[in-house]
């Protein structure tokens, strides 16, 4: 996500476990332990799917040990290891990086390990999806990670609240709705006139979504800052704060326990999922609203993506070329086709994406739709990465969300959007 968004709803652990860990095998000797074991530690945040997974990767190579070191929340998560990098030591052997806070790191490249030159042969660029690969791709032609999972966008909507407003639930007529953002948001105003509820969450979820479409994100790609020079920022903002004061938002902040709550109460009708999404709607709305949810192979404009994660190899590492075959090990089709039946990260493999495995995959929760065809559909709409420059994951956290939320509680959106602007200049001076 885009954003310490991504999977919160595994609820925070005590960023207090992470801090001063210093990356096992340290020893420049490869017996790396008494035992004779090379030891390998990795670092991530929220759920990725790995604790099985690691026990396998150590059944297949009994000669490495790997210690895993799981936090929270993404933003404490990347903030310790921006501290770390700075710091040149108490890295793990392989650490995760969320694509909202790549931008932070990939300017660095003479930090990190070269993936194309110490991973392992068969880990080529043609095994990810090609925007996929060049997200994690520096300047000046650094392989910084490894693609893990992607948040390719559909739409998730309560087709029985639709069905009480006397709206169509069929599936021409719901893509017809979700075509584009001015379609989407007259039908939000049709649902409001109807029954004087929410169509959507909130101003900046919708926001984010939006955002995500566009070529470049906050920052240019000579690291400028675009809040006042791209206008299609400034459009989507006016567009999304414009449906909200017209009532189509309940105005909840995403993540919070009143956003959580409601799902249960029905709060809202319509929901922007990234496919990640669907295993915290499940978590939040309940067995009672089993079969009241669905998912749509149709996103406003087109599409985009939402979020998703990579596998580094920080020079300090002490066995970067085990820690690469680590990485490229959990990344494989076969560990992230896993990894999506655990936890519903979608993969990022070409491989993965054409398997029956993925393909057949279910959900009875949304009416028992081939989930993982639907989102290989979705994933398959995604144009070329957007560039995100240094500090966007920080504007969006700590300037544009803010703002939407201060709009969402009676601040004017000109005012609203002054404030994005004054809090972003101070991230990206």
């Amino acid at each position: 996500m885009r954003s310490n968004q991504r999977r919160v709803f595994a609820g925070a652990i005590a960023l207090a476990a992470a801090v001063g860990l210093t990356a096992c095998g340290s020893s420049d000797d490869s017996s790396g332990s008494e035992s004779g074991k090379i030891e390998l530690s990795i670092g991530t945040f929220t759920e990725f799917g790995y604790e099985d997974l690691l026990k396998e990767y150590e059944t297949l190579n009994p000669d490495i040990k790997v210690t895993h070191h799981k936090t929270g929340e993404g933003g404490p998560y990347h903030q310790q290891l921006l501290t770390k990098l700075a710091a040149g030591n108490g890295l793990e052997d392989v650490v995760a990086i969320e694509e909202g806070h790549l931008p932070d790191v990939i300017d660095k490249p003479q930090l990190f390990n070269n993936l194309a030159d110490i991973g392992p042969a068969d880990a080529k660029p043609e095994r990810w999806l090609d925007w996929k690969y060049k997200q994690g791709v520096a300047k000046d032609g650094t392989w910084i990670g490894y693609g893990t999972d992607i948040g390719p966008l559909a739409m998730c909507y309560r087709t029985d609240l639709l069905a009480a407003a006397g709206m169509p639930t069929d599936d021409a007529s719901v893509k017809a709705m979700f075509a584009t953002w001015d379609s989407y948001f007259e039908a939000g105003d049709t649902y409001v006139q109807k029954t004087h509820k929410a169509w959507f969450d909130s101003d900046s979820q919708v926001f984010n979504a939006m955002q995500n479409q566009l070529p470049e994100g906050y920052v240019t790609k000579d690291d400028k800052l675009a809040l006042e020079s791209n206008k299609d920022i400034k459009k989507n903002y006016d567009q999304v704060t414009a449906a909200g004061n017209r009532g189509q938002s309940a105005k909840l902040v995403a993540f919070s326990p009143e956003w959580n709550t409601g799902f249960k109460q029905s709060a809202f009708a319509t929901k922007t999922c990234p496919s990640w999404m669907l295993g915290v709607v499940k978590e939040q709305a309940g067995p009672d609203h089993a079969g009241h949810w669905a998912v749509t192979d149709a996103f406003p404009d087109g599409g985009g993506n939402w979020g998703g994660s990579f596998l580094a190899v920080p020079k300090q590492s002490k066995h970067p070329k085990e820690a690469a075959e680590l990485a490229a090990w959990l990344t494989a089709p076969e560990q992230q086709i896993k990894a999506f039946q655990k936890t519903g990260n979608f993969p990022s493999q070409v491989d993965a994406l054409d398997s029956p495995e993925l393909l057949d995959q279910t959900n009875d929760y949304f009416g028992d739709v081939k989930t993982g065809q639907l989102f290989a559909t979705m994933a398959a709409k995604v144009g070329p990465p957007q560039y995100k420059g240094p500090g966007d994951g920080k504007i969006q956290e700590n300037a544009v969300s803010p703002a939407l939320q201060a709009v969402e509680q009676g601040k004017s959106p000109e005012e609203g959007w002054q404030q994005a602007v004054d809090a972003a200049k101070k991230i990206v001076k």
